[in-house]
């Protein structure tokens, strides 16, 4: 497996090289140069997103052209997915008017042209990625280091500044003060300065009506409400498939994904998926949202058992015995089932979830949502260095520090075992 900082490296450099093909494809298009990301910086992290899960997901398809190009197909058309949900979400005092011209945009431009961002990918992967593989691996860790951590202190404080210009105005805003000729404070001239930038790449940036009689809490498909669908679905998740389990195997074991409450975060998470891929199909057919479903859902498990062997060395289920199976990680019935899913949560279990969400009060519902956060990336995070720990103390059963000394008294391996009995180590967890 790659290591922490090569994946940061191929980050940044297919952000960078996602840029730069967009840049070219407007420049030729539009006869113009300008920066067609959300930061400054010339990076568009979501091509550097794409190529990482594909660096991960894919030498575990070899030798299987079909399904590598399948994953390809799903995983770019979801981050897209994704990257665009961001992108209009990212201040929520401005609209962007929907234009398809991104170079590679894997969704909303029929299956001909999800096919070719696809082969792009895949090309670019199998030819172009080994020689940048060989060059990363050439790199000293230290200077790798180096690199990444100063290029991601650059991200923070750029997306810091266009995060402050989105939330502290919208378009119209920045044409008053440019009429006004205010320029004089630094909080001004940064302002000024992303606003003129994003006016140059989304002319039809518009601003958004606020004249809202009541504050409506996580009002359409945002982070509160995204946070909510992720709490309520990993509960329901886990007592569905712990009743599950207990009646058609007999065996009734804990399904949680932490170490404390009963929380799967796969069904969390992929309810997340499914609700930001999917909603441009809630109104068509149900065939259609199955089919994206059967897909989607067979590619989500897939590589959320990829995840969780290479970063924790541990593997949670093996469907190696039953037919039809893709590499022991997930199988064509359970991507049926991910299908009939799809077309239940999209027709009938989301939409009320949503007006549920957006019935709290509008304070009360963000108190609530960031306790949840914080809660909740206390107890991944703790689970993760319990995992961790667990399949590396076989070979170093000694504690290294005083936290993994802690670890070993509070989650020693019978712990564990309890709490996850399907549980394997498997050593390859990342060090």
């Amino acid at each position: 497996m790659d290591s922490l900082y090569d994946l940061a490296l191929f980050l940044l450099i297919y952000s960078f090289v996602g840029w730069a093909a967009e840049a070219g494809w407007y420049a030729v298009t539009r006869r113009k140069f300008c920066n067609r990301g959300i930061l400054s910086l010339p990076l568009v992290l979501c091509y550097g997103f794409t190529f990482d899960l594909l660096i991960l997901v894919l030498p575990t398809l070899a030798g299987h052209p079909i399904l590598s190009f399948l994953a390809v197909m799903v995983i770019t058309s979801v981050t897209e997915g994704i990257a665009d949900h961001f992108f209009h979400r990212v201040g929520p005092k401005i609209q962007w008017q929907a234009e398809h011209s991104r170079l590679l945009s894997g969704t909303g431009k029929g299956l001909l042209a999800s096919l070719a961002v696809s082969a792009v990918y895949y090309i670019v992967y199998l030819i172009i990625h080994p020689l940048l593989l060989a060059g990363v691996l050439l790199l000293p860790e230290p200077a790798k280091a180096v690199i990444v951590w100063i290029v991601l202190a650059l991200i923070a404080l750029d997306f810091a500044a266009v995060f402050y210009a989105v939330r502290t105005g919208d378009a119209s805003q920045y044409q008053r003060r440019q009429a006004g000729g205010g320029q004089g404070k630094l909080a001004a001239r940064i302002y000024n300065a992303v606003w003129k930038r994003l006016r140059r790449a989304y002319p039809d940036i518009q601003a958004v009506d606020g004249d809202a009689k009541r504050a409506i809490f996580a009002k359409g498909l945002c982070w509160d409400k995204l946070v909510w669908v992720f709490l309520i679905s990993a509960l329901l998740g886990d007592i569905i498939e712990t009743f599950w389990c207990g009646l058609v195997d007999g065996q009734w074991m804990n399904r949680s994904s932490v170490l404390y409450g009963p929380f799967s975060f796969v069904w969390g998470l992929g309810a997340v998926v499914l609700t930001v891929t999917l909603q441009r199909l809630a109104e068509k057919n149900d065939r259609y949202v199955f089919a994206a479903g059967f897909v989607i859902g067979g590619v989500y498990e897939y590589m959320c058992s990829v995840f969780t062997e290479l970063v924790f060395g541990t593997v949670f289920w093996d469907y190696s015995e039953m037919p039809l199976n893709i590499g022991g990680r997930t199988n064509v019935l359970f991507c049926f089932f991910w299908g009939v899913l799809a077309v239940a949560w999209i027709k009938m279990i989301y939409p009320p979830m949503s007006k549920g969400i957006e019935s709290l009060p509008a304070l009360t519902g963000k108190i609530l949502t960031w306790v949840v956060v914080f809660v909740m990336a206390c107890n991944a995070v703790l689970t993760s260095a319990a995992m961790l720990r667990y399949s590396t103390r076989p070979e170093q059963p000694q504690p290294a520090n005083a936290f993994e000394e802690f670890i070993d008294r509070q989650y020693g391996d019978g712990y564990m075992e309890r709490r996850w009995p399907n549980m394997v180590a498997t050593g390859g967890g990342e060090e």
